[in-house]
């Protein structure tokens, strides 16, 4: 048989480096090149050039020093306003939380009856009474085991710095008793004697407003008992000086 020639392309090629590192030789001999010839006619395109490298390959010195850092962006006041009042009203937010997680500790056991509802938004948190826990149906005098459900919303409440608005509500049945000459008469005089408990229980007046919206502001179908019950009401609004745009959201206790 005859023996195949070994062609030259057949042997290995242990030279290849030597392309590549000639290449890199010549590739730093241009670059000191370019650089010294910049520098020589104007010093200013010699730190462009050297700063763009540096942003290219790293940090590089200019004169034995670093280039200068870019001076920091001012930010708009109208954008500093604007984060100040993110930041109060996250504060503000986390401290309602707190007062209303605390109030469903007190109220718990009504709430889980479900003759106490609280809820938080951004006009501050709401606790919503069924009539029935505080009055006696056409009446507007607390009823005696409602006064220490009253006075332990006051304790939580009185170093508190927010104000309070409470309001009475009714369902649409017109009364029909010699006290009260409409449901408007009875949802304010029940408004308030809960203001006039709560001030008792240590809060100060001037913090305090009472307001009669009678059945103004139905929270169900006035047309079954079950809905007129939950409409004869007394809500205690803790209010937080924030505007009312966040949606009422349930309460849990805190971890």
């Amino acid at each position: 048989m005859r023996r195949r020639r070994r062609l030259h392309s057949d042997h290995e090629n242990r030279d290849r480096w030597l392309i590549s590192y000639a290449d890199f030789i010549t590739l730093l001999f241009a670059f000191f090149v370019v650089m010294y010839a910049v520098s020589a006619v104007n010093e200013q395109k010699y730190r462009v050039v050297a700063e763009s490298l540096g942003g290219a390959f790293g940090k590089v010195t200019v004169g034995g020093q670093a280039p200068p850092a870019p001076p920091a962006t001012e930010v708009p006041p109208e954008v500093r306003a604007q984060l100040e009042r993110n930041r109060l009203v996250q504060e503000e937010a986390a401290h309602m939380n707190s007062v209303a997680s605390s109030l469903l500790d007190v109220l718990g056991p009504l709430v889980q009856e479900g003759k106490v509802r609280i809820t938080q938004g951004r006009r501050g948190v709401s606790i919503e009474i069924n009539a029935n826990v505080l009055f006696q149906p056409g009446k507007a005098d607390l009823e005696p085991g409602s006064l220490e459900v009253l006075r332990a919303v006051a304790e939580r409440l009185r170093d508190e710095p927010f104000n309070v608005e409470v309001t009475g509500h009714t369902d649409l049945l017109p009364i029909s008793n010699s006290s009260f000459a409409s449901n408007w008469e009875l949802s304010a005089v029940r408004a308030t004697s809960v203001v006039r408990h709560l001030t008792a229980n240590g809060i100060a007046p001037e913090r305090m407003q009472a307001i009669g919206r009678e059945a103004t502001r139905p929270v169900a179908p006035n047309n079954t008992p079950e809905g007129r019950a939950r409409n004869r009401r007394v809500e205690l609004m803790i209010l937080s000086g924030l505007p009312d745009t966040l949606e009422e959201l349930p309460v849990r206790r805190a971890p």
